[in-house]
């Protein structure tokens, strides 16, 4: 009987669920295909089930393959938060090793690169890794170090802070304006073109927070990247929703109803209990902090 805490086999396991063959999975983890076939052998040995059924199509998980792989994915992710914090050295003068950050598109993509920037000229030994997502779960799952979030993390075991509230409004581009002009109410947003989701819901849900009927059906451009819609918008593809302090950055974008409507974010930023006193995550953690606290008060000063 195989280990059942043996991480080769459960990566080698991951790896075929992902690739789907053997070849391919032998590929990505630099390995030989029947060292990975073997790997997957004995993990079926030792669970009693079978994992995968060969096809044309190459190698179909079985249910039982389904089931294991969220548990598989927080194993990989806790090796890979063991790997991090083995590497993150030093003390609070000079930390060094590896911080992964998770945030949202938007905050990943207009806020963090300038303070992850004044990081590294602080701390030049710090690798930085950036995942860009709007899930909640990284922390847990140990698939990151720390996160900028905009709703509060519930979960036990982390540790949040609040960095403030971010404001929010309605927008068009003004070469929209100039060929349909600007609704006067907010019931005339039906007859305009909307920006938002395709079929994932979540930043709609967040940002309404009951204030608005918002559904799939009001808009007329659909995009689940919050990046994409901002540039949907700053193209002049319809009306969106952005924060204020990216919009006050963008002159040629218009203001949509703003005393009609204000829309608000909470912005916390959440580490993991355990992780909190590792000096690279500290480091970062504090950076990070400071540089959001900034990031919402010139967004407050910008409402």
């Amino acid at each position: 009987m195989a280990d059942l805490t043996d991480w080769t086999m459960v990566r080698s396991f991951l790896a075929v669920f992902r690739r789907g063959s053997l070849s391919g999975a032998a590929r990505s983890l630099g390995l030989t295909q029947p060292t990975v076939g073997r790997h997957v052998d004995e993990l079926e040995t030792t669970l009693g089930l079978s994992l995968f059924t060969r096809s044309q199509a190459g190698l179909i998980p079985t249910e039982a393959a389904q089931s294991l792989v969220p548990h598989a994915e927080a194993m990989e992710g806790a090796m890979a938060a063991l790997v991090r914090n083995a590497s993150a050295g030093g003390d609070m003068a000079s930390p060094r090793g590896t911080v992964r950050v998770t945030a949202s598109e938007v905050m990943g993509t207009m806020a963090l690169p300038a303070i992850l920037a004044d990081l590294r000229f602080r701390h030049p030994d710090i690798v930085l890794e950036l995942v860009m997502n709007n899930q909640t779960d990284d922390l847990l799952r140990r698939t990151a170090d720390i996160a900028v979030r905009m709703v509060r993390p519930t979960q036990d075991g982390l540790v949040a802070r609040k960095m403030g509230v971010v404001k929010l409004h309605f927008y068009a581009h003004k070469r929209y304006v100039e060929r349909f002009g600007l609704p006067e109410t907010l019931d005339d947003l039906k007859r305009f073109h909307m920006i938002g989701f395709d079929r994932d819901d979540h930043s709609a849900r967040s940002v309404a927070a009951g204030k608005l009927p918002i559904t799939r059906d009001l808009f007329a451009f659909r995009c689940d990247h919050d990046v994409g819609q901002m540039e949907a918008l700053r193209a002049g593809l319809g009306i969106g929703v952005v924060q204020d302090a990216i919009a006050r950055s963008n002159p040629d974008l218009v203001p949509v109803l703003h005393n009609a409507l204000e829309l608000s974010l909470d912005c916390w930023l959440a580490v993991h209990e355990d992780n909190k006193d590792q000096p690279a995550i500290r480091a970062t953690f504090d950076a990070l902090a400071q540089g959001l606290s900034r990031w919402t008060d010139q967004a407050a000063g910008a409402a």
